[in-house]
């Protein structure tokens, strides 16, 4: 039966994109003065996968493009050449012309077809050059009874078409001397000799085959009886390339046949003073199909392992590939289940516990079951912040070396999960922080050490729950802001500042339009465009930002976060007849006021006394214009939030009760309005309003600024 390869392109797109990430990742990761082995191997294989899917597909331009990359990373790996910092520099130009030409065939993007010759020429030259590894092995005089390094190889292949044969032929060959022969019953049947060890094979029949179909057999390759057990193990291990450890040992994880096969276990070793062993050998050699490996791979040895972080970013073996829009429907229907539940669950409430137990029990499981199902499902949407993490080390990189600084870049809680939705639009806003920081924060290494610093400035990138938000910091150890060039910048534009404004303010100017105390405009900043747009872009994401600044310490961004932005945790407030949902996370308390606590100050409004401290008190029925039921604080109930640090007190009729409450967004079916969030649909059927309570704490200081809601 022949395939249609056509729709496979995606995934291999996809795991493409993944590869090269990796890729990159490792490259920046990678101490050039003793790189780990297990990088450089690791590296070849993402080359020599993305090479053989190229291929496969015939995606020539790929194809050329990894042969050369590979050709000199094959010679790093096995020790003929020593890695420089221009080999990591090139590879990672490598790596930015092979994401332009997937780009190219995904989404028909333009190809700079000379960056393409250029790097091409330059692996090329790299490869030709020829350097010496640092600590060359001792030649070891070659005997008669010695092999040659090859392996052999048995492949028969399931019920496959001719083209498919041809292609797996032709890429095979590539690895070695191939022998083609057909079985009885018509299968292909090959026999490879190659340095390489069964994990290319099997990478490149995966592309077609599937692999379980496949049955490889190695064959003994035996040219001399006199050869020791020494030498016969000192060649095997050599010929490992990073794919197999030492005879007699169990093989690396990394090693495991790219997730579809346990690890190949190579024949034992025949005895030089046994000819019935050899005997023997020989013949089980032929019977060592590659199923029966598995039962080798419940023992296996860790590998080594540095330091630093390694975390395997791709998990094929245990994860599937969905569409986004699947999940999306998914959830939307996870989101009207509950909404029906929270109808059930009214109108279940009227009835009478005693003559309804069974029916009131069996709706108290149905809300378990509801809330655990929502909570399940909305997990799915969840991705980690290394997502957004994983890009900056190589942006942090260059455009360090472009302006002649030095800095170190650390990220902390990158597995801190943040809804998707959210983690797509916080990229842009991290990136224009990022570079913000390295232009404008981090010091020239002469200034910094004039100032008692290192020479290398740190940037660190962190992120972690606190309530229902998610924090981020942007932190750098730089020079800090300087309060009196953005003041005279205010000044200058005209902005309503004076000298006694207090840091965080001061701070805050910065997010102006137009705002750039840069002295010269260059290609990476100077223009005052982007810190408004940042604030804006993470305002319109239900968020806030927080500057920290100590001139000759450094600056921190926090940026804050909701969790989620489809499902939510409220509190039900009512104000007249109408409905209102508070997020739960703004909530500190709920009171009733004595007369006594509450304070009028002439021309700005209410204050309400607790616990020694005043806040502003804000009376809902005044800012949307409604009929309360009391008018007087002291007759309602009074809910203490919190947000950005600032608290307030909302004036309420009454509450309602707490739930949980699926977001709808306002603006898409209506306008935005002012001082609302979004709504959602109650039990009985009927809208109910969320409020925004970041909007009405900043607004607390000028209730009556008819622009602040209107």
């Amino acid at each position: 039966m022949t395939i249609d390869m056509s729709q496979f392109f995606q995934v291999f797109f996809d795991e493409t994109e993944e590869l090269l990430a990796e890729m990159e990742k490792l490259l920046l990761a990678v101490d050039v003065s003793a790189p780990d082995e297990e990088d450089l191997n690791a590296i070849f294989r993402a080359a020599h996968s993305i090479k053989g899917g190229a291929a496969t597909f015939g995606i020539t331009d790929l194809t050329e493009v990894t042969h050369v990359l590979e050709t000199l990373l094959d010679r790093i790996r096995k020790g003929e050449m020593a890695l420089m910092a221009e080999h990591v520099d090139a590879f990672l130009s490598a790596k930015d012309v092979l994401k332009m030409q997937l780009d190219g065939h995904r989404l028909h993007t333009p190809v700079d077809l000379d960056a393409v010759a250029d790097v091409r020429i330059l692996l090329e030259s790299l490869s030709q050059d020829e350097a010496q590894p640092p600590q060359a092995a001792p030649a070891v005089a070659a005997t008669p009874g010695d092999v040659s390094g090859d392996r052999r190889f048995r492949i028969e292949l399931p019920q496959t078409s001719a083209r498919d044969v041809d292609a797996l032929a032709a890429e095979l060959g590539l690895l070695g001397e191939i022998q083609r022969d057909v079985l009885p019953d018509q299968r292909a049947v090959f026999t490879l000799s190659t340095q390489e060890g069964v994990d290319d094979i099997i990478a490149i029949c995966s592309f077609i085959l599937d692999p379980q179909d496949l049955k490889i057999t190695e064959e003994a390759v035996i040219k001399g009886v006199h050869q020791s057990i020494d030498d016969r193990s000192r060649n095997e291990e050599e010929q490992g390339y990073g794919f197999f450890e030492p005879l007699h040992s169990t093989i690396a994880e990394n090693a495991q046949g790219y997730g579809f096969f346990a690890p190949f276990v190579p024949l034992p070793l025949p005895d030089a003073n046994s000819k019935d062993a050899s005997e023997q050998d020989e013949e089980k050699a032929h019977a060592l199909a590659i199923e029966e490996v598995h039962a080798a791979a419940t023992d296996k040895k860790p590998a080594a392992k540095r330091d630093v972080d390694k975390t395997n970013v791709s998990a094929e073996s245990s994860s599937i590939r969905v569409g986004i829009e699947k999940v999306d429907q998914l959830i939307n229907l996870v989101g009207e289940l509950v909404i029906t539940q929270a109808m059930i669950e009214q109108r279940t409430g009227a009835l009478d516990p005693m003559q309804h137990e069974r029916l009131l029990n069996s709706v108290s499981q149905l809300t378990r079951n509801t809330r655990d199902l929502q909570e399940a499902v909305m997990s799915i949407r969840m991705m980690p912040m290394d997502y957004v993490f994983s890009r900056f080390p190589r942006m942090v990189r260059d455009l360090a070396s472009k302006l002649g600084k030095k800095v170190e870049f650390v990220t902390h809680g990158a597995a801190t999960e943040l809804d998707k939705g959210l983690i797509e639009r916080i990229v842009d806003p991290l990136t224009h922080l990022v570079r913000n920081s390295i232009d404008h924060g981090i010091e020239m290494p002469e200034a910094r050490l004039a100032a008692g610093k290192s020479a290398s400035g740190q940037l660190s990138l962190s992120a972690g729950h606190q309530g229902g938000n998610i924090i981020i910091e942007v932190s750098d150890d730089g020079g800090g802001l300087n309060r009196d060039r953005i003041l005279a910048k205010a000044k200058q534009q005209g902005l309503p500042v004076s000298d006694d404004l207090p840091d965080e303010e001061v701070w805050q100017l910065i997010f102006a339009p137009g705002f750039s105390t840069a002295e010269a405009v260059t290609d990476v900043s100077g223009r005052g465009v982007g810190m408004d747009v940042v604030k804006r872009n993470i305002t319109a994401m239900g968020g806030s930002v927080d500057i920290r600044s100590s001139k000759g310490y450094g600056t921190t961004i926090l940026i804050s976060l909701p969790l989620t932005l489809a499902i939510l945790d409220g509190m039900s407030i009512k104000v007249g007849d109408e409905i209102y949902i508070l997020p739960l996370g703004y909530v500190v308390e709920s009171l009733q006021p004595e007369l006594a606590d509450i304070k009028e100050i002439s021309g700005q409004g209410q204050v309400i006394k607790v616990r020694g401290d005043y806040l502003p008190l804000i009376p809902l029925y005044k800012i949307f214009s409604i009929e309360p039921r009391f008018v007087d604080p002291s007759e309602g109930i009074v809910v203490i939030l919190e947000s950005e640090g600032k608290k307030a007190a909302l004036f309420v009729d009454d509450l309602v009760g707490q739930q949980q409450v699926v977001v709808k967004n306002l603006e898409s079916n209506y306008r935005k309005v002012a001082g609302i969030s979004g709504a959602t649909i109650l039990g009985d059927g009927g809208v109910a309003l969320i409020i925004d309570v970041a909007a009405l704490l900043r607004s607390s200081r000028q209730l009556n600024d008819e622009s602040i809601y209107s």
